[in-house]
C-alpha cells in the first residue's frame, strides 16, 4: 500500500520505523565490564534476555539458575527514556509481568559495576544471610 492509499484510508500519518537508539559509551563499557567480571567468577548468565516471547521486553542479563534479571540504568534498550513518561510506565510494565512469572529484578547504576559491588551482590544473592537464633550465651 502506497502512503498517499493509506493516508486516505485511515486518515492519519503512516507510523515512522525509527531504529532503536545507540547505546551510550557509558552503559557499553559498563555491560562490558559486568560481562567480563561473571566469566571470570564462572557464574552463568544470558544477556539480552526476553523472558516473554509475546513482548520485546528485554533485560540487560538473566543469572541462569537464580532467577534473577539484571538491569544496567540506561541501557540500549531503554535508550534513556529521556522523561517520556509513557515509556517509564511500560519499563515498569515489564518488570511487573517478570516478577510475576518468579524473577527478581536487580537495577545497578554503571559506576556500581565499575566499583564491583554489582558482581558482589550477584554473586552473594540467594545465600542465607540471617542471622541464626541458636547462639551459645
Amino acid at each position: 500500500m502506497d502512503i498517499d492509499q493509506y493516508k486516505r484510508l485511515t486518515k492519519k500519518e503512516p507510523p515512522r520505523n525509527t531504529p532503536l537508539p545507540k547505546a551510550k559509551k557509558k552503559y557499553l563499557e559498563a555491560e562490558g565490564k559486568l560481562t567480563e567480571q561473571l566469566e571470570k567468577l564462572g557464574i552463568k548468565f544470558e544477556k539480552k534476555f526476553q523472558f516473554k516471547s509475546t513482548k520485546h521486553w528485554r533485560f540487560d542479563f538473566h543469572i541462569i539458575g537464580k532467577q534473577l534479571l539484571i538491569e544496567i540504568a540506561g541501557g540500549s534498550w531503554s535508550g534513556s527514556r529521556g522523561g517520556k513518561l509513557a515509556k517509564k510506565v511500560w519499563s515498569l510494565d515489564r518488570y511487573d509481568h517478570a516478577e510475576e512469572m518468579g524473577y527478581f529484578i536487580k537495577r545497578f547504576e554503571s559506576h556500581e559495576v565499575f566499583f564491583n559491588e554489582a558482581i558482589c551482590w550477584i554473586r552473594d544473592y540467594g545465600t542465607n544471610q540471617t542471622i541464626s537464633t541458636d547462639r551459645p550465651d
